[in-house]
């Protein structure tokens, strides 16, 4: 189930990604420890900076250095306002799709009981 949970998620991580941004100015390891922490046990860092690169190059995100206690300058994400629009078209395109998904399953599940 792992495997195929993994590939679901591949779809709707950087809507995710976008929401934690949302809230709080962050980086890459806070980020994955919240999905972490929300269930999303399978995703590693590496996809994380993944998805960071692609909304940095997508202008979604304005990016703050600020010193680590170790180790190099760590970027720091805070959504701006083109950022903030994804968003929003995110959980649109999701409330529409998981809305069409349990519509189908009640009238395949009504069809099957007649």
């Amino acid at each position: 189930m792992t495997q195929k949970l993994t590939e679901m998620l591949k779809g709707v991580l950087e809507g995710l990604v976008l929401e934690i941004i949302s809230h709080q100015e962050t980086y890459g390891y806070e980020i994955t420890k919240s999905l972490n922490t929300l269930g999303f046990t399978e995703v590693v860092e590496g996809t994380v900076y993944t998805i960071l690169l692609r909304l940095e190059k997508d202008q979604l995100v304005t990016i703050t250095k600020k010193p680590s206690e170790k180790g190099p300058m760590r970027k720091f994400y805070r959504l701006n306002a083109a950022g903030q629009t994804a968003l929003t078209d995110f959980w649109t395109r999701w409330t529409f799709l998981t809305t069409q998904m349990t519509t189908i399953k009640q009238q395949l599940e009504a069809t099957d009981h007649d």
